[in-house]
């Protein structure tokens, strides 16, 4: 039931406003909470990333599996996690050359 205050607002909806509010509080503040698990993860349960040599091009490769011929492992500790993260924007402009050094890329690679 809509009841109207003496000043003419409806206020039967205010404690269902009341609880989706502090439905939506809590949801965002699990959001802040955990961080990174709400980001998009590089590669999936059962995979790991890989980084062309001299490229700044990646794929998901099986875990338990080598790396394909032309591409190789991320150096320990700089490896990318979630799409955006520190390390995945860093491997934009960054590669391993084929002596697996870190190298800048220049413009266009």
């Amino acid at each position: 039931m809509i009841r109207v205050s003496p000043a003419g607002r409806a206020t039967g909806n205010r404690r269902a406003r009341s609880v989706v509010g502090l439905a939506l509080a809590g949801v965002s503040a699990a959001a802040v909470l955990t961080g990174c698990s709400m980001q998009d993860a590089v590669c999936g349960g059962e995979e790991y990333p890989i980084l062309l040599v001299g490229s700044s091009g990646s794929a998901c490769h099986p875990k338990g599996e080598e790396p394909p011929k032309g591409y190789a492992r991320y150096p320990e500790g700089k490896v990318p996690e979630h799409v955006g993260d520190k390390w995945d924007t860093y491997w934009n402009d960054h590669t391993l050359d084929k002596n697996g050094k870190i190298i800048k890329l220049k413009d266009g690679q």
